[in-house]
C-alpha cells in the first residue's frame, strides 16, 4: 500500500511539474509516450510478432495506463449492457403485447346488450332454470343487498368514491395507460401478479364478470372488457352499478353486505340518499379491504374500528383535494364520531334452509362441474381430484363461491310441471307407504335426548332413454337426504342388466334355454327362492326371469362371471358403487352389495334396455353460461353400446314377461295407457328393507325405491305388501307423467327385429331341440310340444342329457327318471332343507313380488306332470305335455320376493355358510 501511494503521489509531482505545458500538448506528449510504452512492452516481449493488444508491465509509470484502460472497458461494458437491455426489453414488450392480444383475440365479445344486462345483475349470484328457459330460482348468496337508482344516492358518496376509487373516472375510457403497461411488464417479468390501480370500471368487470385470480390472462380480459363497458355504458350507469354492487363489509347482524344502500341501513340506520360527509366517506373506504375496514364481527359486535377510521380520514383528504369538499366541510367531517352513530349489534332471524330437492340437486350438480372445470384450469386431472376429497372439497367451496356471487346462468333437464306433478303425487300416497316411526335417540353431537319421526322414504326418478336427461323426479317424504343419489341393496332389479342381458349377449342362453332349480352349495354359499322353498326342476329362462327365481340366478350368474369381467361390465352401464368384495361374491346376482347402488345409476343401467342396448349416462345440468353470456359447460351425450341389438331384442321380450306374466302384472290394469310397449323389473331385499320397481317404455324410464333411512341404528322394515304398494304408486306416478307429456313415452315406436335374432322351436321340457339321447342305457328322443326361443345370433346343437345351465348330474337323472315314468320327486316344492314343503291338498306360489303364479300339487308317489305312455323298443319317444292350466291368480298383495339386503350376499333366505 505505501508503494502504491509513493507511486502516486510521484505521479501527481510530475503532473503538477508539467502544468505550464498547454493542455493540447500535455495531452499529446501523454498520449505519445504511452504509445511508446506500449510499443517497447510489446517489442521485449515478442519481438518476432508482436502483441497489439497487451499492455505494458505493471509498474508505477505504467499505473495511469491501467486506470485508462479499466475506465474504458467499463465504459464500453455498461454501454454494451444498457443497449442489450433495450433490446431484450423491446423483445420482451413485444411479446408480452403479443401476448395480450391473443387473449383478447381469444375473449368472447358479448353483445351490448349482454354486457349491460351482467353488469347491472345486482342479484349477482347464479340464476337455475327449468328446461325450456324456465325460471326456477337464484342461487341464494350470503351477502345482503339493496339495490337504488343513483338519484337515490347522497351525492357525496358518489365523489367519495370516485376521488377514493378512481379520480380520472370521469377522462379516461375505462382504462388507464398504466395499467396496460403495468399488466404487459408483469407478464414479462413473472413480477407483479396483483397489478392493482384498476379504474372504477375495471373493478366493476372484476366484480360482474370475471373470476378473482390475479393472472395476467384475468387482468387482459378486464381491461379489453371495461374498454367494451365504457363504450356502452353512460359514466353515471357505471357509477350507479358499482355502488350497487361492490361489497362493503358486514352489518350490525353480521351479514355480508353489499352496495350503499344495505351498508346505509346496516351501519348507520339510514338509507344511502341521507349518508352525510363523513358517513358516506367510511363507507366509500371499505371497497379496498371490506373486512379489514369493517366496524362489526361476524356476530355483529362492533369490532376494532381503527382501520376503518384510518381509512376515513384518506377518503375525506382525497375529497378535499379533489375539491369536492371545502376546508370547513373536511374539518366538520373529521370531527364527526363515527363510533356513537354505528348501530348496536342485532340478531338475525333464523331461516330455515331450502328443502326444494330440484333446488338443491341442481345447484350441488352445477357446483361439481364448476369445480372440475376449475381443477382443470390449475392442471388437476379428474382422477387426481375424485382421489383426493380434501382437494375435491377446496374445489366446491371456490365453485360455490362463484355461484353465489357472480351472474351465471344454469339449464336444468327437469320440466317444470312434471317435476311438480311428480311431488304432488307422491304428497298423496305417502300416507300408504308404510308406517311413520317416531322414537327418541341421542344427539351425537350435543348429547341431548331428542325425538324424531321417521317415515317410509321413497325416491323416483324420470329418465329419457336415448339422452339421459333427467326430467323429474322424487327426493324424498322428508326434507334432507336426496333418495335418488343414496346407494340402496338393488335386489333383484340387478339380474336382468347383470345376470341375464350378459349371458343372453354372450351365447350362454337363449330365452328358453333351461335353467336349475334345485339345491345348491357353492362352497361357502348356498342359496334358496323365496319363502327359503327350491322348485327342484329346470325353468325356462324367461320365466325364471320374470318369477324372479334367486337359484336358476345363481346358477347363471356363476356361468356368466367365468365368461366375463362382470366389474368392467357393470362400470359400462355406469355402476361404479360395487366394491372388489361385491365382485368376489355370488350372491351380486341376487343384489347382495357391501353398499349398493344409487337409484339413479340403476335407473339408467335399466333403461339401455330401452335404448338398442346403448348406455347413455344421465345427467340433470344441460348446461351453463358464464356472466358475459359464454356456455363455459355443456353437456355431450355419449352413447356406449354394451348389449347387441339382438341381445336387447330378446331382453325386451324377457322382461314383457316380468308385467304380462311375472311379478309386476298387477300394473296391467292400473295404467291409463297400453302396456304392451312396457317392461320392468321388481326387486326386494331381505326382510323387505328395499323395494324397487323399474319400468321402461321404448321412450322414458321411471324407476321407484321404497324403504326407510334407518337413522340412529334403527332397523325399520317395509311390509310384505310393500312391493305391490309401490307398484301401485309407480302406476299413479306414470299415468300423471303420460298426461303431461305423452309423446315423450314414445308408445308407437316399434322395436325391430334383427337379422342376428335366430328362433328355433325348443321342447318344453329341455330348452333344446327335439332330439334323441341316451340315459341309462335307454334312448329316449323328445318330441311334442315345443316354444319358441330366441338367440343371439347362434343357435344351439343338439340336445345333451345336461341340456341346462347349472344342476348336479344326480339332478339330470331325477329329471331323466321322471320322464321314464319312474316316481321320484322331480318338480316337488321343498324347504331349504329338502324336506317337502307340500302335500297333495297343499299348494304353494311360487310368485315373489305379488303377482301370479303357478301351483304345483305334489304327492308321496307321483309328480303333478301328466305322462304320456312311454315305447321301450329300440328307442323311448317322450311327448311333452301341453302347458300345464293350473296357474291361479293370486292378488297384487301377496308376498313378494325377498333379495339381498346391503349386507347380506344374497337375495331370501340364502345363508352364507360358515
Amino acid at each position: 500500500m505505501n508503494n502504491l501511494w509513493n507511486s502516486l503521489k510521484k505521479a501527481l509531482n510530475r503532473s503538477s511539474r508539467s502544468q505550464h505545458t498547454s493542455g493540447a500538448d500535455a495531452e499529446h506528449s501523454d498520449v505519445t509516450s504511452r504509445m511508446a510504452q506500449r510499443q517497447q512492452h510489446r517489442t521485449k516481449r515478442n519481438p518476432q510478432s508482436p502483441d497489439e493488444n497487451a499492455l505494458p508491465p505493471f509498474s508505477r509509470e505504467t499505473l495511469w495506463l491501467y486506470i485508462d484502460t479499466g475506465l474504458q472497458t467499463m465504459r464500453g461494458l455498461i454501454v454494451a449492457v444498457v443497449v442489450g437491455l433495450i433490446v431484450l426489453g423491446s423483445l420482451g414488450l413485444g411479446l408480452g403485447l403479443g401476448y395480450f392480444a391473443s387473449i383478447i383475440d381469444k375473449t368472447p365479445v358479448p353483445t351490448p346488450t349482454a354486457l349491460r344486462r351482467s353488469i347491472n345483475n345486482a342479484d349477482n349470484s347464479a340464476t337455475m332454470y327449468y328446461a325450456g328457459n324456465v325460471k326456477l330460482g337464484d342461487v341464494r348468496s350470503d351477502l345482503v343487498r339493496k339495490t337504488v337508482p343513483l338519484n337515490q344516492m347522497s351525492p357525496w358518496v358518489q365523489k367519495a368514491i370516485v376521488a377514493t376509487e378512481d379520480e380520472d373516472f370521469f377522462k379516461h375510457s375505462g382504462v388507464m395507460p398504466k395499467s396496460l403497461i403495468r399488466a404487459v411488464l408483469s407478464s414479462v417479468t413473472g413480477m407483479g401478479g396483483q397489478t392493482g390501480g384498476s379504474t372504477l370500471t375495471q373493478q366493476l368487470v372484476k366484480m360482474q364478470l370475471l373470476s378473482s385470480e390475479t393472472t395476467f390472462k384475468r387482468k387482459a380480459q378486464e381491461i379489453m372488457l371495461a374498454r367494451r363497458v365504457d363504450r356502452y355504458m353512460s359514466k353515471q350507469a357505471v357509477l350507479n352499478a358499482y355502488l350497487n354492487v361492490a361489497t362493503l363489509g358486514r352489518n350490525n347482524k353480521g351479514q355480508n353486505i353489499a352496495g350503499v344502500e344495505a351498508a346505509a341501513e346496516g351501519l348507520f340506520g339510514t338509507t344511502a340518499a341521507k349518508l352525510n360527509i363523513a358517513q358516506a366517506a367510511f363507507i366509500a373506504g371499505l371497497p379496498q379491504s371490506p373486512f379489514g375496514y369493517t366496524p362489526y364481527t361476524t356476530s355483529g359486535k362492533l369490532g376494532d374500528l381503527k382501520p376503518g377510521l384510518a381509512r376515513q380520514r384518506t377518503v375525506l383528504f382525497r375529497m378535499y383535494r379533489s375539491g369536492y369538499i371545502n376546508q370547513q366541510q373536511y374539518d366538520q367531517a373529521k370531527a364527526y364520531d363515527i363510533k356513537t352513530h354505528l348501530l348496536p349489534q342485532d340478531h338475525v332471524q333464523a331461516s330455515k334452509d331450502s328443502s326444494d330437492y330440484a333446488y338443491n340437486a341442481v345447484l350441488s350438480q352445477a357446483e361439481s362441474i364448476i369445480a372440475k372445470q376449475l381443477a382443470k384450469r390449475d392442471d388437476v386431472s379428474t382422477s387426481d381430484l375424485n382421489a383426493d376429497a380434501n382437494l375435491y372439497s377446496q374445489y366446491l367451496v371456490q365453485a360455490s363461491s362463484l355461484l353465489r356471487t357472480k351472474g351465471y346462468q344454469i339449464h336444468s333437464t327437469l320440466i317444470r310441471p312434471v317435476y311438480q306433478q311428480m311431488q304432488t303425487t307422491m304428497e298423496n300416497y305417502k300416507s300408504t307407504f308404510g308406517t311413520a316411526h317416531t322414537y327418541s335417540y341421542t344427539d351425537p353431537n350435543t348429547g341431548e335426548e331428542k325425538t324424531t319421526t321417521e317415515p317410509a322414504e321413497n325416491g323416483t326418478v324420470l329418465l329419457d332413454n336415448h339422452t339421459g336427461a333427467i326430467l323429474g323426479f322424487v327426493g324424498g317424504v322428508k326434507p334432507g337426504v336426496n333418495h335418488i343419489y343414496t346407494t340402496r341393496s338393488p335386489g333383484s332389479t340387478i339380474k336382468p342388466i347383470l345376470v341375464y342381458g350378459p349371458a343372453v349377449q354372450n351365447k350362454l342362453i337363449g330365452s328358453n334355454t333351461m335353467l336349475a332349480d334345485f339345491k345348491t352349495n357353492f362352497k361357502s354359499y348356498s342359496v334358496t327362492d323365496y319363502g327359503g322353498v327350491i322348485q327342484n326342476k329346470f325353468i325356462p329362462a324367461s320365466k325364471a326371469l320374470a318369477e324372479s327365481y334367486n337359484i336358476p340366478a345363481i346358477n347363471l350368474y356363476n356361468a356368466v362371471r367365468k365368461k366375463i369381467n362382470v366389474k368392467a361390465h357393470m362400470r359400462k352401464l355406469g355402476i361404479n358403487t360395487l366394491t372388489n368384495n361385491d365382485y368376489s361374491q355370488l350372491g351380486l346376482g341376487l343384489g347382495g352389495t357391501d353398499y349398493g347402488v344409487t337409484l339413479d345409476a340403476q335407473a339408467s343401467a335399466f333403461s339401455t334396455f330401452a335404448n338398442q342396448g346403448k348406455h347413455v349416462t344421465s345427467y340433470m345440468i344441460s348446461d351453463i353460461t358464464d356472466p358475459t353470456g359464454k356456455i363455459i359447460y355443456k353437456h355431450k351425450v355419449h352413447g356406449k353400446q354394451v348389449f347387441s341389438k339382438g341381445t336387447t331384442y330378446i331382453m325386451n321380450k324377457m322382461l314383457k314377461g316380468v308385467v304380462s306374466d311375472g311379478t309386476a302384472t298387477s300394473l296391467t290394469g292400473t295404467l291409463n295407457f297400453n302396456s304392451n310397449k312396457l317392461i320392468g323389473k321388481t326387486g326386494t331385499s331381505n326382510d323387505y328393507r328395499d323395494i324397487w320397481f323399474i319400468g321402461s317404455t321404448p321412450g322414458v324410464t321411471l324407476a321407484s325405491w321404497m324403504g326407510y333411512d334407518n337413522n340412529y341404528g334403527q332397523t325399520f322394515d317395509m311390509s310384505s305388501s310393500g312391493s305391490a304398494i309401490n307398484q301401485r304408486y309407480w302406476a299413479a306416478q306414470m299415468n300423471q307423467i303420460y298426461s303431461l307429456i305423452p309423446n315423450r313415452l314414445k308408445l308407437n315406436e316399434q322395436l325391430h327385429r334383427p337379422s342376428t335374432v335366430k328362433s328355433v322351436l325348443v321342447n318344453a321340457q329341455t330348452g333344446m331341440p327335439n332330439g334323441t339321447v341316451t340315459h341309462n342305457g335307454t334312448p329316449i328322443t323328445t318330441s311334442g310340444n315345443t316354444v319358441e326361443s330366441l338367440y343371439d345370433d347362434w343357435t344351439p346343437g343338439h340336445v345333451t342329457n345336461q341340456f341346462g345351465i347349472g344342476g348336479s348330474t344326480s339332478d339330470y337323472n331325477l329329471f331323466w327318471d321322471h320322464l321314464l315314468g319312474i316316481s321320484n320327486n322331480y318338480g316337488v316344492e321343498t324347504g331349504g332343507d329338502g324336506l317337502s314343503s307340500t302335500t297333495s291338498s297343499q299348494t304353494t306360489n311360487d310368485n315373489t313380488d305379488g303377482a301370479n303364479g303357478n301351483t304345483t300339487t305334489a304327492s308321496s308317489s307321483s309328480s303333478s306332470f301328466s305322462m304320456p305312455s312311454f315305447n321301450f323298443s329300440s328307442s323311448s319317444s317322450y311327448s311333452a305335455p301341453a302347458a300345464s292350466s293350473s296357474s291361479v291368480a293370486s292378488s297384487a298383495s301377496s308376498i313378494p320376493e325377498a333379495s339381498a339386503s346391503s349386507t347380506s350376499p344374497a337375495e331370501g333366505t340364502a345363508t352364507e355358510k360358515p
